[in-house]
């Protein structure tokens, strides 16, 4: 065995060995209060895979992998995001380096591997671990930046959507127009992808709540219009009226899923739609006017209407409901006639046709 074959298996060994790693991890636990909450198994997983990393490397007489820094951004990303500082991961791996090292003289002492060997593996160590604190640095810092500039855009957000002169002067800070602004409303979670699509273009600012993501922009963001879900949009405005624009836009959103519309979709284009979802007392009143005529049509009450509805939204084509519902199209128009004559609105006249419609889409959502 060559002597560096013997450095690298007595490393290997070292590292190997059971009881270090628990005393490694009872040590950094102890004495590093930000790393002290973590679970002991999260502690040691993390610190067996970066002694394995750096025993390959001194084994092969190389600098990191960039599988190797891969796994060092994870972690990094990982400590970041439970809140642990980058001091405080530094300083665990420091605990680790010492310990494995004052195990290797000593078994180094033991096999009769000379200390010069050891000493040329330490200075082989240290650089492979300088590149490793660097990336563990850097992406450490892009985490705290990413999540720094994700407080600003809610609190922004939160200042824009108050109106008045906290709107403008918060408009001002974010760089955004005094006029031409527009409001993006997705549901959430934002299967739409609004918030890359805002940050990627540096349009604005975004914010994910518990109901919705909201993004004031001063120019609409690219690559939403394929958007696998519905992004309500409304403007121009000002600041000032930025708390309207974001009632408008998320009905807008709200309208167009009930149509099944997908990517941005501007309030303009579901005016009707967007007037209803804010008017739940008139869909209530509706719906009570005309509950016991629907009713009355027994079983196949819910069958109708959803027929109805579909017939509606097809533009009263028969045929093409009929495709959609997967009947036959006199069923359609059967159904049609039974509804119509039970209610007595008549889908020829504009407005009652958008009762009708109405009508429809409340009595099926309070039936799911």
């Amino acid at each position: 065995m060559s002597d560096w074959d013997q450095i690298a298996d007595l490393i290997e060994r070292v590292v190997a060995a059971p009881d270090l790693m628990d005393d490694v991890v009872e040590e950094v636990r102890a004495s590093i209060r930000e790393i002290s909450g973590l679970e002991a198994s999260d502690v040691a997983r993390h610190t067996r895979a970066l002694l394995a990393a750096a025993t390959r490397a001194i084994a092969s007489r190389r600098g990191p992998t960039e599988a190797e820094l891969s796994f060092v951004e994870d972690l990094a990303v990982t400590r970041a995001r439970q809140g642990v500082p980058i001091h405080a991961v530094l300083s665990a791996i420091h605990v680790a380096e010492r310990r494995i090292w004052a195990r290797a003289k000593v078994t180094a002492a033991q096999t009769g591997v000379e200390a010069a060997l050891v000493l040329d593996a330490r200075e082989l160590y240290d650089d492979w671990a300088q590149e490793v604190r660097a990336r563990l640095l850097q992406a450490h810092r892009s985490v705290e930046a990413t999540e720094r500039a994700i407080d600003t855009d809610a609190d922004t957000v939160r200042r824009l959507l108050q109106g008045g002169s906290a709107a403008s002067l918060a408009a001002a800070a974010a760089g955004l127009p005094a006029t031409g602004l527009h409001v993006l409303v997705a549901p959430h979670p934002d299967v739409a992808g609004l918030t890359g699509a805002v940050r990627r273009a540096r349009a604005g600012v975004v914010t994910v709540t518990e109901a919705e993501t909201v993004a004031v922009v001063g120019r609409l963001p690219g690559g939403l219009t394929e958007a696998p879900g519905p992004v309500g949009v409304a403007g121009p405005g000002t600041p000032e009226e930025a708390g309207t624009l974001r009632r408008l836009a998320a009905a807008a959103a709200r309208a167009a899923h009930a149509r099944g519309r997908t990517g941005t979709v501007d309030v303009a284009e579901v005016a009707t739609l967007a007037a209803q979802q804010d008017r739940g007392d008139l869909a209530a009143l509706l719906v009570e006017r005309h509950a016991p005529a629907i009713d009355g049509l027994g079983r196949v009450a819910d069958h109708t209407v959803a027929t109805v509805r579909a017939w509606l939204q097809c533009g009263c084509d028969a045929e093409r409901a009929a495709r959609a519902e997967y009947v036959h199209a006199n069923t359609v128009r059967n159904r049609v006639a039974a509804l119509t004559a039970a209610t007595g609105l008549d889908p020829r006249d504009p407005f009652q046709a958008v009762d009708l419609w109405w009508l429809c889409v409340t009595w099926q959502a309070r039936r799911t």
